[in-house]
C-alpha cells in the first residue's frame, strides 16, 4: 500500500516538474520573440552583446545584484538612457522577458513571417 502511494506521489511530482519545465521553455521562447519584436536588440544588441547605446545583457543571469525584481523595475521604470516600458508591456510580457534573460540556453526566436506581397494591379487595356 505504501509503495503504491509513494509511486503515485512520485508520478505526480514528475508530471508537475515536466509541466513547469514546459511552461518555462514557453516563457523563454515568448521572451525571445518579445525581445526581438519590441526592439530591445536595437539598443542591447540582437544577441544581447550590448552596443554604444546600452549595456550587454548576455551574462545578466549570472549577476547576483540583478534580481528578477530589479530587472522588472528597470524595464518598467527605465533609467539612465533606457526609456520606461510600463505603458507598453504587460506583467506577463515582463515575466517572459525575464525568463528569456535568465535562460541558460536562450532560445532563438523563429523567423518573422514574410510581409504579404501585394499583387500587381491588372494591366489596363490600351485604347
Amino acid at each position: 500500500m505504501k509503495s503504491s502511494v509513494l509511486a503515485i506521489l512520485l508520478s505526480a511530482l514528475v508530471t508537475t516538474a515536466a509541466a513547469q519545465a514546459s511552461d518555462t521553455k514557453t516563457a523563454e521562447q515568448a521572451g525571445a520573440i518579445l525581445y526581438r519584436n519590441k526592439g530591445c536588440g536595437f539598443c542591447h544588441g540582437a544577441n544581447l552583446e550590448g552596443t554604444k547605446k546600452a549595456p550587454a545583457l548576455a551574462e545578466i543571469r549570472k549577476q547576483k545584484p540583478w534580481t528578477n525584481e530589479k530587472i522588472s523595475n528597470q524595464i518598467l521604470d527605465g533609467g539612465q538612457k533606457m526609456p520606461p516600458f510600463r505603458e507598453s508591456l504587460s506583467d506577463e510580457e515582463i515575466s517572459q522577458l525575464i525568463a528569456y534573460l535568465r535562460a541558460k540556453n536562450r532560445p532563438t526566436p523563429p523567423a518573422q513571417p514574410a510581409a504579404p506581397s501585394v499583387p500587381a494591379a491588372p494591366a489596363t487595356p490600351q485604347q
